[in-house]
């Protein structure tokens, strides 16, 4: 509390206004224009997504200067924690985007560096699921911004060649999907899935589809060795592998081509891939978008899950109030600005009203016709909201290294002993 009440009073007597990050300048070049600065990254998505948005909020306030920051998004956490355990907000910028994943460890860590947008976001207004790692203690401080809603991508012409349809892969579990994968393997030569053992995205999408993460509610405590799901998505995993269905990838690049060029007949994914699958346009008509299949032991467990996301959060600095507004005018409520987001750039919304705009309605043809965003917004409103906590890449570390322990011959219940043991002991 010291901390934060110090780095608090440095803000108030610095009132720091730099370019490149930082306050809202009241009288900057003293023309009595008012500034604010955000900071994301990503040209092509995030920081497209901000130039509309930024556009939309100027129509209304022509007399707010917004300088838009591109930074990787690894650049931004160290500034972030360096600035922050620094004490002092000194070039930090007055709204920032951070990876749902990581928003607990800001929001926990630093509480009072972060503004309580409580009074105009609302998180009724959003997909369940993103009001966890949106939120603390009863108030809202980030503006859910795209989602990661997943879906079992299907090159139709292939899974037809093996003897199925489409409908075959609809409301199974993930069982039945080997199974269908073993006989695809057999008829066509063609894998079913692609993934890599050194990440655990897709263990990530397994388990938040049975209501469950790596850690326990208090988003603390780490929740291994007891986590039946967990088990669950660790022992499909390397079913899939020891059923010979799986084409192993390096690296992004690889996966992708490997969708691309065909070596595979179902991806599941976040729907962010769209774009990389339409790529090849030569593919156009051959694939369909379908709900994941579920974890068959786990109770209640679900065909929705997520992968990836973020959010907007205001820094509380000098100019909150004004970052606050342009977040509440743009990415809080406005749903044309959201249809003009997945027309121009494919990012789906988690705004509920935006879900019920046209443009969301639309049919896509590479995908023979299909409502696709249609469908993902549903799916959407189906994910379940769990607690990512503080710590879900310093959990996947360990769990790189016991996977590959499982994946070699060590016992299950003692992988997760032993990663819970280590989780225990790292993360304090």
């Amino acid at each position: 509390m010291k901390k934060a009440l110090l780095l608090v009073l440095a803000c108030m007597v610095l009132l720091v206004g730099c370019s490149s990050g930082g306050s809202n300048k009241e009288t900057a070049s003293g023309d009595g224009q008012k500034e604010i600065t955000i900071w994301a990254w990503d040209p092509a998505f995030n920081i497209a997504a901000l130039n509309i948005a930024k556009e939309t909020y100027n129509k209304k306030h022509p007399d707010v200067k917004i300088n838009i920051v591109e930074y990787a998004q690894g650049d931004i956490i160290q500034k972030m924690n360096t600035g922050l355990n620094s004490g002092t907000t000194k070039g930090l910028p007055n709204i920032v985007l951070i990876e749902d994943y990581r928003s607990k460890g800001f929001l926990q860590s630093y509480p009072e560096s972060f503004y309580d947008l409580s009074n105009k976001i609302k998180p009724t207004d959003y997909a369940d699921y993103k009001v966890g790692p949106t939120s603390m203690d009863g108030k809202q401080y980030g503006v859910p911004f795209d989602s990661g809603v997943t879906g079992l991508y299907v090159r139709k012409d292939i899974i037809e060649q093996a003897g199925f349809t489409i409908d075959d892969l609809k409301d199974i579990d993930w069982n039945r999907y080997i199974e269908i994968g073993k006989v695809v393997k057999e008829k066509t030569g063609k894998d079913m899935i692609t993934f890599s053992p050194s990440d655990l995205g897709f263990v990530r999408v397994m388990i938040q589809s049975g209501h469950s993460w790596y850690m326990k509610e208090d988003g603390k405590t780490p929740d291994l060795a007891d986590n039946s799901t967990l088990k669950e998505a660790f022992a499909l995993y390397k079913e899939m592998l020891d059923s010979k269905i799986v084409k192993i990838n390096a690296d992004w690049s690889q996966f992708i081509s490997f969708i691309n060029n065909g070596d595979v007949v179902t991806v599941p994914s976040g729907n962010w891939l769209t774009p990389s699958v339409k790529a090849e346009v030569s593919q156009s008509g051959k694939w369909a978008v379908l709900p994941l299949p579920k974890l068959p032991n786990t109770p209640n467990a679900t065909h929705a899950s997520n992968l990836g996301g973020s959010s907007w959060y205001v820094m509380n600095v000098p100019g909150a109030e004004l970052a606050e507004d342009f977040l509440a005018e743009t990415f809080g409520s406005d749903v044309g600005m959201y249809e003009e987001l997945l027309n121009k750039i494919g990012a789906i919304g988690t705004l509920k009203a935006a879900a019920e705009s046209e443009a969301y309605k639309k049919t896509d043809e590479f995908f023979g016709g299909q409502q696709i965003v249609k469908d993902f917004s549903e799916w959407t409103a189906q994910i379940p909201n769990v607690n990512y906590g503080v710590s879900t890449y310093a959990i996947e570390d360990i769990l790189v290294v016991e996977m590959n322990n499982y994946l070699n011959g060590k016992n299950l219940d003692q992988v997760m002993k032993d990663a819970q043991a280590q989780a225990e002991t790292q993360i304090k």
